[in-house]
């Protein structure tokens, strides 16, 4: 083998006309996947289940397979978007008809946030970190938990929030980046302060170090208590 051998690099030994072939077998491939989410009636990836992510993975790799490879036919992979849709509408059919198994293949919505605290077991289940659940209250508008009222994770990743009204806002645990954020085990002055672990929020002496009821942890950040600028 030679090394950088452009011509086996850009085109091996196919003929040039299959250049042409690849560009129709790759509109092929885009109009299966587009015709998919148009006939299962979804309008963007964030309203995707798991199940129909899954089944979009399934029939990328099919499309990809056959946009590249000319020994892949193109009945084949129409048959796989058939199986697919069939299989949706099934799907569909079974988790209107039954609420167990619409738990069991998508999912519930979970509460992660009540009262301006974030629930610990919601999250740990769930298995999401601190930094990413942050992020995503930061890009709805929220500076600390305690602006809002409820936070619900949906099934399809997105998360609905309900804020208190401006008078009934509460101290809370900032949300913002690490050097946004101070914590420290000894108050720096007295104030609510808030538990960098499971956001509950408590009047602390100043030089003062304390013990968060709700989970041990020792280790606490300015609660915030700033209105919603919306």
């Amino acid at each position: 083998m030679i090394a950088f051998d452009w011509q086996r690099m850009l085109l091996d030994d196919f003929p040039v006309a299959f250049l042409g072939e690849v560009a129709f077998r790759a509109l092929f491939a885009f109009l299966i996947v587009f015709l998919f989410l148009k006939i299962s009636g979804r309008r963007g990836v964030r309203q995707l289940s798991l199940f129909e992510l899954v089944m979009i993975l399934t029939l990328g790799s099919a499309a990809g397979d056959v946009s590249f490879y000319e020994d892949v036919p193109l009945l084949p992979i129409a048959m796989v978007f058939i199986t697919l849709l069939l299989l949706y509408r099934l799907t569909v059919l079974g988790t209107s008809h039954s609420k167990h198994f619409s738990n069991w293949l998508e999912g519930k919505p979970v509460t992660i946030i009540k009262d301006g605290v974030y629930e610990l077991k919601s999250l740990d289940h769930l298995n999401i970190s601190a930094d990413e659940f942050f992020m995503e209250l930061r890009q709805q508008g929220v500076e600390h938990l305690g602006q809002v009222r409820l936070g619900i994770l949906e099934t399809d990743g997105d998360v609905s929030l309900y804020f208190y009204s401006s008078e009934d806002v509460k101290p809370g645990l900032s949300v913002l980046p690490p050097e946004h954020r101070p914590v420290y085990k000894l108050t720096p002055a007295s104030g609510d302060h808030a538990c960098v672990r499971c956001s509950h929020t408590q009047h602390i002496e100043s030089q003062q170090t304390a013990q968060c009821p709700r989970c041990g942890n020792d280790i606490w950040s300015p609660g915030l208590s700033r209105e919603r600028v919306q």
